[in-house]
């Protein structure tokens, strides 16, 4: 056994501790506040966290033996990327492990979105027949507009495809050729705006698309859409999308992630025309040992100084 010595912030699975267990001593430490995590975060050579844990630079300051972050799952927004860099400490993730289960809800929502499945279920729950009341529409003969075609976007479009939508997309990081290679029309945002039917997004939050869907997005939109999110909250400007929903001009909206977590009981949340789930996206059997392999097999070879699938600095 080596001397590594590694802390688990946010849970790890049995797969994940499985991996480390022959190589490392862990700490598994979930649900530890900012404040104790300052306190003790300089014995470690390696930190494992989810999406609640925010390693600040304040932490970095504090870690002086740190050689690496690992992120198990996609999202890296809670990791101050700029103070890892700078002081030398590797952070990776693990981007393959959640996509099918992101997909496989974001279709879900899209469905219920489709079907009013979640009001059908709460009015029968209350003894309540609102049959008349729950016309929906199909997703067969639809436009699927696709921000953001990467592994999870990519799955999401083959799912739409096999119910017989029109899958169009826009990613400014993929060629056109990229994007018919993996399944979709390219088009332009405006393009997309104006013929998608449903929109999913499925970008990281960064300063560029924070906010990208405001009010002059919802303005170009057809009038009637129905919006799916399961990225990262902040991307969608939740006031606009109030106001759109409000008009009809959205018809219907269904999110996984808010720009604050949890945002409790908001006027966004509790809207007739919402969907609301709370951050779901990953939370599969099977997608969290998979993260949880993966993250622990990529922080092993960091500290080896082994070569990196999944370095993001």
């Amino acid at each position: 056994m080596t001397n590594f010595n590694i802390l688990l912030t946010d849970g790890l699975v049995e797969q994940g501790q499985a991996v480390l267990r022959p190589a490392a001593q862990f700490d598994d430490r979930a649900g530890i506040s900012a404040d104790e995590l300052l306190q003790i975060i300089g014995q470690y050579d390696a930190l494992i966290v989810r999406g609640r844990t925010k390693v600040t630079a304040e932490v970095f300051d504090a870690a002086a033996k740190l050689k690496v972050v690992g992120r198990a799952g996609v999202g890296v927004d809670n990791i101050d990327l700029q103070a890892a860099k700078a002081r030398g400490v590797t952070v990776v993730n693990a981007p393959t492990a959640t996509s099918v289960a992101v997909a496989e809800l974001t279709f879900g929502l899209l469905l219920s979105l489709a079907r009013h499945i979640p009001r059908a279920d709460a009015g029968m729950k209350r003894g309540q027949w609102d049959k008349k009341k729950l016309k929906g529409v199909e997703l067969y003969g639809k436009t699927l507009g696709i921000i953001g075609l990467g592994r999870i976007g990519a799955e999401l479009g083959r799912r739409g495809a096999a119910f017989g939508m029109t899958i169009i997309a826009h990613d400014p990081f993929l060629s056109p050729e990229e994007i018919t290679e993996r399944g979709a029309q390219p088009v332009t945002i405006d393009e997309l705006y104006a013929r998608a039917d449903f929109i999913s997004l499925h970008l990281p939050l960064s300063a560029e698309t924070r906010g990208m869907l405001g009010d002059a997005a919802f303005a170009r939109m057809k009038p009637g859409v129905r919006l799916a999110c399961a990225a990262r909250g902040g991307i969608i400007d939740e006031p606009a999308l109030l106001a759109a929903l409000n008009t009809g001009q959205v018809a219907g909206a269904a999110l996984d992630v808010f720009a604050q977590e949890p945002p409790g009981a908001s006027a966004l949340v509790t809207h007739p025309n919402v969907i609301a789930t709370p951050h779901i996206g990953a939370q599969t059997t099977e997608s969290q040992a998979r993260a949880a392999e993966h993250i622990a097999a990529e922080v092993l070879a960091a500290l080896r100084g082994e070569p990196l699938r999944w370095r993001v600095v």
